[in-house]
């Protein structure tokens, strides 16, 4: 592996603004916020949306029925055959 030419792989906790839950992890993401963690200090990255807050993975997704766009739009672009 050549030296220098990596970025600085740390420590880091990432923090979901939605649904107020943290984690540690490893990145090469930096920020000037800091928070203590398990007695140590930590960068701090807010993040809008994580698997504790998107609609996908919490079972709050809604489903759109789209099957009269899908007619509408064969009707006004199928071939005349």
């Amino acid at each position: 592996m050549k030296q220098g030419i990596h970025p600085d792989y740390h420590s880091v906790v990432f923090r979901d603004i939605s649904a107020g839950m943290t984690f540690l992890t490893r990145s090469t993401a930096t920020s000037s916020k800091h928070i203590g963690e398990d007695g140590n200090t930590y960068p701090l990255i807010d993040v809008d949306i994580t698997s504790a807050s998107h609609p996908f993975y919490t079972g709050r997704a809604k489903i759109i029925d789209t099957s009269g766009q899908v007619e509408k739009f064969n009707r006004r672009y199928a071939r005349n055959t």
